[in-house]
């Protein structure tokens, strides 16, 4: 059986970071297989998700890193998720609501959330933190997140 001619158009390049979550998102939660990637932040796309909430995602084979950018008063409403976190705070401090306890997470510091546990973040300065996800977040990836859309 022959092959359809396909058109010889010239697509836009994309970024690494860019064909890497897209890849990502049309063949489910996790790449085909894992690859060796040098990603400089500069070089991934910073995703406005509100007035008060950025963010930018690697994706790896079996975890996800995000670098998230929080505005003072930004709040990360009440939610769980599947997956394991690590947040790392690079700058500022975030405030964490869990299990009726505050949790203030300050420089570096290191908050771990087990996975389905629900939890409530408040920027108490502007804050730089990194996510660490196991597995990645699919919700993330495919922009499935409306929670933190609003």
């Amino acid at each position: 059986m022959k092959k359809k001619n396909r058109s010889n158009k010239t697509k836009p390049a994309l970024s690494r970071t860019t064909f890497a979550l897209k890849h990502t998102a049309r063949h489910g939660d996790k790449p085909a297989k894992s690859e060796l990637k040098y990603l400089p932040w500069n070089e991934v796309e910073l995703e406005t998700l509100n007035p008060l909430l950025q963010r930018q995602l690697i994706v790896g084979h079996e975890v996800m890193l995000a670098r998230v950018l929080l505005k003072k008063g930004c709040v990360v409403p009440m939610h769980s998720h599947v997956n394991e976190q690590l947040t790392y705070i690079l700058e500022g401090a975030l405030k964490f609501l869990i299990e009726g306890k505050e949790i203030v997470v300050r420089v570096g510091q290191v908050l771990t959330i087990p996975p389905n546990m629900p939890h409530q973040a408040e920027a108490l300065e502007d804050t730089v933190d990194l996510d660490i996800f196991h597995p990645p977040r699919s919700d993330w990836i495919n922009k499935t997140d409306s929670y933190l859309r609003k």
